[in-house]
Formats: structure tokens, sequence, C-alpha cells
């Protein structure tokens, strides 16, 4: 199938383009670039010896990807562009809302205007709130989610419901993410986040010397060290969940599904620091920081019904997340190259110039 990646030159994105690929489909990328990056596509390409067209738009721009799609054959989408958390200062409510809809809308109205009928998107763990029951299963309840991003979510996903029931033909699936850390093992492709990231990129900085010291939120959780609980899926992992989901929702007898896309096992901040220690050999500094609003102490999934109807499980382990991300924070410790009409030779591989198509938060939060 030939298949459009909305975002997928961003971390989850670009993991999926290579898992796509390798699965036998060809790939067409869309990204506006404000949280992806070019080079992300371009070592994609040389991970896989396919080009990759990568259209650099806004999602939401109406016109923009209506062009694509005449131009493109497009016949499924995996939808990965939105806003999410990242702890960055003047991040409100109105960019989660107005991104993450509105993505969601154009992308749908192109959909239906040119009969593209499979479409699987992202979505998130926040739509189970900040004191999930927990393992969360996709049958509980998502209308009290606490947090701006997990309504927006959670309002996603009830679209995406509404226009795959009243859309003859139309699949829709969701994967409802958990926490994506790790790398590709060639350490070619990463999380893109110098001066921020996640759990994992923040561990990095602390061994490279970048950040004093991981802050951790709270110590007086209700879990075996204090520290919050996570569940981490390595994002390679997380990519094969994305291409089980579009082989399976053309094949699925209804319009609309919702799949967990978790590692089923809750790890705290502590243990992924122990592990990490135990990786790099190097310690790492740590100090308690204050709870913000809306954190949940435990929070992983119930993934069996991805298991059985995508026949998905993550198979790599913490250790397995902890060693790949080092290896790609080590090779690339300032990130991805700035450049928009190349990039530079990644260390442990052959770069080579971008084909432009077109133009157009600290732990436990």
């Amino acid at each position: 199938m030939r298949i459009l990646v909305t975002g997928g030159a961003g971390y989850v994105g670009s993991h999926t383009v290579v898992a796509l690929v390798e699965a036998g489909h060809d790939v067409v990328v869309v990204d506006d670039l404000s949280n992806g990056n070019p080079a992300a596509v371009s070592r994609a390409e040389t991970l896989t010896g396919r080009h990759v067209p990568l259209h650099v738009v806004d999602v939401a721009d109406i016109d923009a990807l209506e062009r694509i799609f005449d131009t493109e054959r497009v016949e499924a989408v995996v939808h990965l562009a939105g806003r999410r958390p990242t702890g960055s200062r003047g991040q409100g409510p109105l960019d989660f809302y107005e991104t993450n809809l509105g993505a969601t809308f154009t992308l749908l109205r192109c959909m239906v205007w040119y009969g593209v009928d499979r479409l699987v998107a992202a979505s998130s763990a926040a739509v189970y709130g900040s004191a999930p029951t927990v393992p969360s299963s996709e049958d509980l309840p998502t209308t009290s989610t606490d947090s701006a991003f997990g309504r927006t979510a959670s309002m996603t996903e009830q679209v995406l419901a509404d226009v795959a029931r009243s859309q003859r033909g139309l699949r829709v699936g969701v994967l409802r993410c958990f926490t994506a850390g790790g790398a590709h093992p060639s350490g070619a492709i990463g999380e893109d986040a110098p001066r921020g990231g996640g759990l994992l990129t923040q561990l990095g900085q602390v061994v490279l010397g970048v950040r004093d010291q991981l802050d951790v939120h709270g110590d007086g959780h209700p879990t075996p060290d204090g520290s919050p609980m996570r569940d981490i899926v390595h994002v390679d992992d997380l990519a094969a969940a994305f291409v089980a989901a579009v082989d399976a929702v053309g094949e699925v007898d209804r319009p609309y599904s919702v799949w967990n896309a978790g590692s089923g096992r809750p790890t705290s901040v502590l243990e992924v620091v122990r592990t990490f220690e135990a990786v790099t050999g190097r310690r790492v500094a740590y100090r308690t920081a204050a709870v913000p609003a809306g954190t949940a102490s435990v929070s992983y999934a119930d993934p069996s019904l991805a298991e059985e109807e995508l026949g998905w499980r993550p198979v790599r382990t913490v250790a397995d997340v902890c060693a790949d991300h080092w290896r790609w924070q080590m090779r690339n410790p300032s990130g991805y190259p700035g450049l928009v009409g190349g990039e530079r030779p990644w260390r442990g591989g052959v770069g080579h110039r971008l084909r432009l198509v077109s133009s157009g938060t600290p732990w436990g939060a």
C-alpha cells in the first residue's frame, strides 16, 4: 500500500516510516517540521534504501493537503501529527485544541473526498486521566481526563469514531500510546530533543554533562520506591504496532477500533535511572522535584486486546530501551543537524542530500 504518514519526521513517526517501508509499503511523509526534522526522513531513506517523499506542509492546511492527495495516490493514512506536552513555556490549551483537532478535521475531509478508507491514528494514555484504573483497558471511560492535552486526545477519538461510523466503508483504528523510549538500534534515528525531551533524553543529558541533574516528580507516590511508575514501550515496538494496525484495520468487521499500545509492565522512574546507570556505567545525579498537578502515580496498559486482534506485543525490555537510546544520544549529542537543504553524514552511516518535495518536561508529568 501507499501510506501517508503525518508527523513522519518526528520521533515515533520516523521509526514508523522505517517499519512500514521494511514491511513492504510505499511511504509518503507530511510534516511541518515544528516537532520533526528532515534529517530523520533522510536517515530513514538510508536505513531502508528506499526514497521517502517529504512534503513540508501543515496537515491543517486543507489546500496544501488536498494537493498531496491529488498527486500521491494515497491508499491509507497513519496519523501521528499533533502537539504533545513538552514542558515548554507558552504551551497552552489553545495549542492543543487548534493543532490536534484542526489537523484531524482536515485530514478526514481529504480522506473522504479522495476515497481513502483506511486510517490508523495515534492517541495517548492521557485519555485515562491522572488517577487511572490500572491496568488501563480500552473499555474504561475517557471523559474524566483532567488535562487539556488529554481532553483533546479524547475529543479527537470521538471525532474519529463519529466519522468512521457515518462514512460507509471507512475503517479507523486508534492506538493509545503509552511512554515511548529508546531508538533505532543503528543509532541513526531517535528523539531529537537536545534541550529537553523525555526521561531517557534527560538521563543522557545528565551523563553527557548538558544537564546538572534529573528532576524526579516526587518521592511519596504509592509505589515501591516512591517515584512515579510508567508503562515504557520501545519506540520500535510502538512502530511495529502501527504496522500491525494498518494491516488489521481493513480486516476487522467494525468501522472503529481502539487498542492500547503499551508493554503492560509498570516501571518506576528510579528503576529506569538504575537501569540507565548499569547500561552506561555512569552515575546519574537526580533530585526530587515538586509534583505538578495532574501527575499520575501509576499508569500502565492492559495490552491484551492488541495481542489478540493485532498479533502484537512488545518484545524489547527497559534495558533495551536504555541501551538503544544511549547509543543514539552518544552519536547525536546535539540531536539532528539543523540543515534544511541537506545533512551531514551521521556517525556509523552514510548521509545524503534531503529531497524536499514541496515547501509550504521534567519527568513524571
